[in-house]
């Protein structure tokens, strides 16, 4: 998943067991999938590995990407913007994006929004489980040095908390005020020179991304 840019849980496991048992004298092994570790032991693991192979800049990664998502949110008030995902928890890594909701009755309403402000962006239908139901929503992909996604709800759907699906507890929807909370509790001393500066440290160390 670090390496090779592998991004759901699902495909990474099996990914790895047809490897394992697929080369070889392995070809006539079985797996169950309660053979398989879980998301949450998957996730462990990966967050143990970035902090040895990245170090400090983890944590300005982490900064930068918090304070995109921060800006990004304040331009797209109307929506009500939630962030979710590795940003606001804090396990980002080389490769993350910055996942934010938005809620919407018109997509019309907020592509034109997006056109209005003069951003590139792609868009995408995606079929999501949802308990005994399939749904379809638009996903809407834009690049400001880390890759953005916008997930589009309804606007009813603000009052619906979805759950995770590395651990299947209620996923967590940040508010740009706590986002801004949790910056100034965790990067006050980056925070403080951004307020001063109006950019963000270190920065320039993800440009390339771009």
């Amino acid at each position: 998943m670090y390496d090779e840019g592998v991004e759901q849980y699902f495909n990474a496991k099996h990914l790895a067991a047809k490897r394992l048992f697929g080369r070889g004298g392995c070809k006539k092994m079985r797996y169950r999938p309660q053979d398989l570790p879980s998301n949450g032991e998957i996730q462990e693991a990966l967050r143990e590995f970035v902090r040895f192979a990245e170090g400090d800049l983890n944590q300005q990664r982490l900064f930068a990407m918090r304070i995109i998502a921060l800006e990004t949110m304040n331009v797209l008030k109307p929506f009500n913007p939630r962030l979710i995902g590795s940003v606001s928890t804090g396990h980002v890594r080389d490769g993350s994006d910055i996942d934010l909701h938005l809620f919407t009755d018109s997509l019309e309403e907020i592509e034109t929004y997006i056109h209005q402000l003069g951003w590139r962006f792609k868009t995408r239908q995606v079929t999501i489980h949802a308990g005994d139901e399939y749904k379809d929503y638009t996903h809407i992909h834009y690049e400001r040095v880390f890759p953005i996604e916008l997930s589009v709800y309804s606007c009813n759907e603000i009052r619906i908390t979805p759950r995770s699906s590395t651990d299947g507890k209620p996923m967590i929807r940040v508010k740009p005020s706590a986002l801004e909370s949790l910056i100034i509790e965790q990067h006050s001393c980056e925070w403080e020179l951004y307020l001063a500066t109006g950019e963000i440290s270190g920065i320039e160390q993800f440009n390339w991304q771009l």
